[in-house]
């Protein structure tokens, strides 16, 4: 049997006439770019995360530079980041001249350790960047406590999480702004690039919407210099499609997770934590496989036709082009070892449950063997 890490064409079947008739209506106006079909999509999305503003974006990686570009971050100053996640978190940094300062992971969550995060702010701590690793969210309440008494934003980075919720507050309204992917792959995802910003401050929304559109308010006035992060409105329209869909798309992702869990009880590999005062979204379904076993057992699922994934095989401190903040191996011992350990294994709300005993067989015969 072949089982793919996910399948977009399945989920595409399902909304396929919807899909086409919201892109029929854009080719229809030739509106591309901005517009009523961006400001729709944006109004919805806001509606769904219980937030003021929601401000479209070219990409993730767009939405945490242009937050972290009216944060104010710049050369010298430093952005606090775990070491365990996508690139983009620290590149962001990076990219305005700023430093990511690295906190380390909590083991079972795959978040930020709250409980090492004050000790890492100086001076030049410009901002918070917590993330909401593998749909999770992270423990936003106490970062956020931590945050306003040091009198630094958090920007909450929740490209794999939308639709989460952390002790009863939704994704998008527990930071100072909320930055989401719509990466194809993701829970919520478009036909190409594109991103957002959540925020529930109105004179961050309009220098959010004035940094896409190179710092103008209006066009060919510029008051600082921005850049070109705008939301195509073809994404928009699949994107509005889709979020009227998103709620039982997570719902069947939870189920699938819970079947997985029963599989896999017993099996010598960890499971997913979801904390009781979370609801995960179950971007990926991540376990893992201790005593090194788990790049054998990533061999023997490829090799029984099962698609599975290693996010993030080397953590940010080691990655070559931050060299020169003078990280070492050994600085985040939590991360260092997750990164040896994790496999996300097949997820997506339409997988069956033939597909998931199969993988599970497989698993318990590759751990056991």
């Amino acid at each position: 049997m072949n089982v793919p890490l996910l399948d977009l064409t399945a989920q595409y079947a399902t909304i396929r006439d919807e899909i086409q008739a919201a892109m029929r209506e854009v080719c229809d106006t030739q509106r591309f770019i901005l517009g009523a079909t961006v400001e729709r999509f944006e109004k919805a999305s806001a509606a769904y995360c219980g937030a003021k503003h929601a401000i479209g974006m070219s990409s993730g990686t767009d939405a945490l530079l242009a937050a972290l570009m009216v944060a104010g971050v710049g050369p010298g100053d430093e952005v606090i980041v775990p070491p365990f996640t996508f690139f983009a978190t620290a590149g962001t940094v990076a990219r305005l001249e700023a430093r990511p300062v690295f906190v380390d992971i909590e083991p079972a969550t795959f978040n930020m350790d709250v409980s090492k995060l004050e000790r890492a702010i100086t001076k030049k701590t410009r901002a918070i960047m917590p993330v909401d690793l593998f749909g999770q969210p992270a423990e936003m309440d106490a970062i956020g406590e931590i945050a306003r008494r040091n009198k630094i934003p958090v920007i909450e980075d929740s490209a794999q999480a939308i639709g989460g919720t952390h002790r009863g507050k939704r994704v998008g309204q527990m930071a100072e702004m909320t930055c989401l992917s719509f990466f194809p792959t993701k829970n919520l995802g478009a036909f190409g690039d594109g991103g957002m910003v959540v925020t529930n401050d109105d004179t961050l929304a309009k220098s959010l919407r004035m940094t896409r559109v190179h710092g103008a308010e209006t066009e060919y006035h510029h008051s600082f210099v921005g850049g070109n992060f705008r939301l195509d409105a073809l994404q928009a329209a699949v994107l509005d499609v889709k979020l009227q869909h998103l709620e039982k798309w997570i719902e069947m992702r939870r189920q699938n997770v819970a079947r997985y869990n029963e599989l896999l009880a017993g099996s010598g590999v960890t499971t997913p934590v979801e904390l009781p005062h979370n609801r995960h979204t179950y971007h990926q379904y991540t376990i893992r496989i201790p005593n090194g076993r788990r790049d054998p057992v990533f061999e023997g699922l490829k090799a029984a036709g099962v698609s599975s994934k290693i996010y993030y095989p080397i953590c940010l401190h080691q990655q070559e082009c931050f060299k020169k903040f003078e990280y070492g191996r050994g600085d985040f011992p939590v991360s260092e070892k997750a990164a040896t350990e994790v496999l996300s294994l097949p997820m997506y709300p339409e997988l069956t449950e033939e597909m998931q005993r199969y993988v599970a067989e497989q698993i318990r015969r590759l751990v056991k063997g």
